[in-house]
C-alpha cells in the first residue's frame, strides 16, 4: 500500500493548452529533451530538413505544422513520472481538448509575449477554471519584442480574471533580452551565456553582490525597480490559492532557445497536484485506493497506419494497472482482460506492464469502448462524470467517390467517428451519409485520412450550419422531416432533426409542441 501511495504522489499530469503558434508544441519537445525523453527536438517548422515536433505524427500535422490530435507523452524526471498531454490549438479542435482537460490535474497556459491572450486561450481557460483546474502561465518568446510585461499581467488579471504572481521577471526582451530575474530561487539566469556563468545568486536584498556586468545595463536597474512594485503591490505567493486555481503562478522564456524551460518545469514539479479524487455515481473515488479504476477520454484509430489499429486512451483514477488484469466495463456490465496495454511517446508507443493513478494508458480497442467509458476491477461498477459531448454545427453529405471502394468507406467512416471529432448522421429513406462538425478543419481531416489511411476519395457536399436537436423518446412522426427541419439517426440510431436556422427550429417548435427537443450539450 505504501508502494502505491508513493508511486501515486509521485505522478504529474498536465494538458498544455494555448492559441496557435504561440509555441505549444516547442514547448512540449524542451520538457521532453530535459525529460531524457527525446535527444534532439523536431521544430514544427522545419519541414524541409524532415524532422517533424514529436507530439505531431499524424501526416496532415506534419503537412500543415499544426497539432490536430492531443497527443500523451510520458517522461521520469527528478523522482517524478510526468504525463504531458499536447492538444491541439486550432479551435476546430477543442471538443478534442475539452475532453483531454478533463483527464489531468493540472494545465500549462502558454502565451505568446507578443500577442498577449487570444481567443481560443481564453476559451480553454474557462474550462479550467470551469473545472478547478490549477494554471500555470509560461509566457513564451522573450527573444522577440513584445508586449511590456506589467502588461501581460494586467491582461491576464483583465481578461482571464485569476490572480496572478509572477515567478520570475524579464531583463529586457526582443534583441535586449539578457535574462530572467528569478523571485522563486534569489537568482538571476542569464541567457545566452556559458553554463558555468548561467546562474547568478543573488544577496539578501535581492541585488548582485560585487561587480558584474549585468550591473552596467539600465535594464537591471529597471529591473530592481518592477521587482519593487511586484513586492509591494503585487499578489501574495500561496500554495493553496494555485491549488484551487485562483492564483496562477507566471513564468518568462523561450521555448524556442530552451530558456527558462528548466527553471519553469522545477518549479511546476514543485508546486503542481498530484492525482485528485474524482466524482463518480459511488462518490469522490480516491486514487490511493487499492481498486483500480479509470475512464476513456479519447479514441484514435490508424496510430500506427500499418496495422489499422485503434487505441483508446485511458485515464487511471484510481489504483494501479497490472497487464492482463479483468475488469469490468460499467456501461455494459461485462467482463475483460486488459492484455493488450501501451505507454506513448507520441507514436512510439511501448508495452505497459503496470501503471497507477494519474498515469494515461492505451488499450487496444477491437471497438469495444466509447468516449466517457468507466471501467473498473471490482465487482461493484460505478461511472464518472459524464464527458462533455458538443453538438455539431456544420455538416456535409459524405460519399465514397469509387463505388468499388464501398467497403473501405464504411469501415473508415466508422473508425473515424468512434474518435469523437466528427459525428455520422444518417438520413431516414434514402440512408445517405451526413457528417456533422464544429469545425471546417474537421472535415479536411477526415478527408486527409480517408485518402491516407483508408484509401478512399470522398464526395463531401455542404449542406451549411444547422442547429442539431435530439428527440426525446425517440417516437416522432417522420411525415415532420423537411428540407428546413430534417429528420435523420445519430450513430446509435437516435433520431435527431437538422434546424436550417433559430426561426425554423422556433417554428417547428410552436407547430410541435409535443415533440420535446433537447440538446446534450445542455445534458452534460
Amino acid at each position: 500500500m505504501k508502494k502505491l501511495k508513493d508511486e501515486v504522489q509521485s505522478r504529474r499530469t498536465f494538458a498544455i493548452i494555448s492559441h496557435p503558434d504561440a509555441g505549444k508544441t516547442t514547448l512540449t519537445e524542451k520538457l521532453l529533451l530535459f525529460g531524457g525523453a527525446i535527444r534532439d527536438a523536431g521544430t514544427v517548422k522545419a519541414k524541409k530538413t524532415g524532422k517533424f515536433a514529436t507530439s505531431d505524427w499524424m501526416e496532415i500535422e506534419k503537412q500543415r505544422g499544426i497539432s490536430v490530435t492531443s497527443s500523451v507523452m510520458q517522461f521520469n524526471y527528478d523522482g517524478f513520472k510526468v504525463n504531458i498531454l499536447d492538444t491541439p490549438g486550432h479551435q476546430d479542435f477543442s471538443e478534442d481538448t475539452y475532453r483531454t482537460l478533463t483527464a489531468v490535474d493540472s494545465a500549462v497556459m502558454i502565451i505568446d509575449s507578443a500577442k498577449g491572450i487570444e481567443d481560443q486561450t481564453l476559451k480553454l481557460f474557462k474550462v479550467c477554471r470551469m473545472r478547478g483546474i490549477p494554471i500555470f502561465t509560461f509566457i513564451n518568446k522573450l527573444d522577440r519584442q513584445g508586449k511590456a510585461p506589467l502588461e501581460l499581467l494586467a491582461e491576464l488579471e483583465e481578461v482571464l480574471g485569476i490572480e496572478s504572481y509572477p515567478m520570475n521577471w524579464p531583463i529586457g526582451m526582443g534583441k535586449e533580452f539578457l535574462g530572467i530575474y528569478d523571485r522563486f530561487n534569489n537568482r538571476i539566469e542569464q541567457f545566452r551565456v556559458d553554463e558555468d556563468k548561467r546562474f547568478v545568486q543573488l544577496n539578501e536584498e535581492g541585488e548582485i553582490e560585487g561587480e558584474h556586468s549585468l550591473k552596467e545595463s539600465s535594464l537591471y536597474d529597471q529591473t530592481l525597480e518592477e521587482i519593487m512594485l511586484l513586492d509591494e503591490a503585487g499578489n501574495e505567493f500561496s500554495k493553496d490559492r494555485i491549488s484551487d486555481g485562483t492564483l496562477t503562478p507566471v513564468f518568462f522564456g523561450s521555448a524556442l532557445t530552451t530558456f527558462g524551460v528548466q527553471t519553469f518545469l522545477d518549479s511546476y514539479l514543485q508546486f503542481a497536484p498530484e492525482p485528485q479524487p474524482r466524482n463518480s455515481t459511488a462518490g469522490e473515488i480516491d486514487p490511493q485506493s487499492e481498486e483500480f479504476s479509470g475512464f476513456i477520454f479519447k479514441i484514435q484509430a490508424n496510430m500506427n497506419p500499418a496495422h489499422r489499429d485503434r487505441i483508446a486512451f485511458l485515464r487511471i483514477c484510481s489504483g494501479k494497472f497490472e497487464r492482463g488484469m479483468t475488469v469490468q466495463l460499467s456501461r455494459t456490465g461485462k467482463s475483460m482482460k486488459l492484455a493488450q496495454s501501451t505507454q506513448f511517446m507520441a507514436d512510439d508507443r511501448s508495452t505497459v506492464e503496470e501503471a497507477v493513478a494519474g498515469d494515461i494508458i492505451g488499450l487496444y480497442d477491437p471497438g469495444t469502448y466509447q468516449i466517457g467509458d468507466t471501467i473498473v476491477s471490482g465487482k461493484e461498477g460505478f461511472l464518472y462524470e459524464k464527458l462533455p459531448q458538443f453538438t455539431p454545427e456544420l455538416f456535409v453529405r459524405v460519399s465514397a467517390k469509387n463505388v468499388m471502394k464501398q467497403k473501405h468507406f464504411h469501415k473508415g467512416i466508422q473508425q473515424l467517428v468512434q474518435e469523437g471529432a466528427i459525428q455520422l448522421f444518417k438520413t431516414l429513406k434514402t440512408e445517405e451519409y451526413l457528417l456533422g462538425a464544429v469545425g471546417q478543419l474537421q472535415f479536411e481531416v477526415f478527408e486527409a485520412r480517408m485518402r491516407n489511411e483508408y484509401n478512399v476519395e470522398v464526395l463531401m457536399e455542404r449542406q451549411g450550419s444547422k442547429i442539431a436537436r435530439w428527440i426525446e423518446g425517440d417516437d416522432v412522426n417522420e411525415n415532420l422531416s423537411s428540407s428546413r427541419s430534417l429528420l435523420v439517426t445519430d450513430r446509435y440510431d437516435k433520431k435527431v432533426f437538422l434546424f436550417e436556422n433559430e426561426f425554423a427550429l422556433r417554428w417547428f417548435q410552436d407547430k410541435n409542441p409535443e415533440v420535446k427537443l433537447y440538446n446534450p450539450m445542455d445534458a452534460s
